[in-house]
């Protein structure tokens, strides 16, 4: 069974689409929806207990959320999606096709904005090409946690995602799963999430916020804290 864990803070704008999304899916067989929720005190807990089958109140921090929503989950493969990125109507379906293979450990997909201006489109098309290089040719695989998907039994050897890493929690994790099997860029599919940083810090401060997280990243460990990449509702 597939689970798909959607870590929440304040998300009341985008997780009902996000939601719907995943209920509107062409997969026939059972799964499971779960909100981790860091607190919210807009209206966000009220529309995931009007979808999701199980809601979870927990610590700030997106790491936090998704390994208490992994906790609770009872699939054998976990799909981890942010709150503003809806899968396609077969994301579902290739997942559970990719996980067939018993080596594979872990999986994402392409990641598209929903914004029709190019230069935005271009930033993720460039995201993409990173991940997807760092997966099949340079064999460091560095997933984005807006779409991420993990066989459990891995996920729980690997001990989750380190919840002292604030950002790049994402690429850390992947690393790791990388050591125990194979990682898969599946390109039969895609999700689709929001431009909001883009268009809070514009192209090139998203750009320069990025590449300081990940260097900082190579050189602590840690990437950076809230106050150099700060949360945008």
């Amino acid at each position: 069974m597939i689970s798909v864990v959607i870590p929440t803070y304040q998300e009341e704008k985008y997780v009902e689409n996000t939601l719907k999304a995943l209920r509107n899916s062409d997969y026939k067989k059972k799964f499971e929806v779960i909100v981790a929720d860091g607190g919210s005190k807009d209206r966000t807990l009220k529309i995931a207990r009007k979808y999701a089958d199980k809601v979870v109140v927990t610590g700030r921090g997106v790491a936090k959320g998704r390994n208490a929503g992994a906790a609770v989950a009872k699939g054998d493969v976990l799909l981890f999606v942010d709150a503003d990125t809806m899968v396609m109507h077969n994301t579902l379906s290739e997942f559970e096709r990719v996980f067939k293979d018993r080596r594979v450990v872990a999986a994402t997909c392409p990641i598209v904005l929903t914004s029709w201006m190019y230069k935005d489109f271009m930033i993720y098309w460039e995201l993409n090409q990173v991940v997807k290089l760092s997966i099949t040719k340079a064999k460091i695989p560095h997933i984005v946690g807006s779409c991420f998907a993990a066989r459990k039994s891995a996920f729980d050897e690997v001990g989750g995602f380190d919840e002292t890493v604030e950002t790049m929690e994402d690429f850390e994790l992947s690393e790791r799963l990388g050591k125990k099997g194979r990682v898969v860029f599946d390109e039969k599919t895609l999700v689709l999430t929001s431009p909001r940083r883009i268009s809070r810090w514009g192209v090139v401060g998203t750009f320069l916020k990025s590449i300081r997280s990940y260097m900082n990243y190579r050189v602590t460990g840690k990437g950076v804290g809230a106050d150099q990449y700060e949360p945008v509702r």
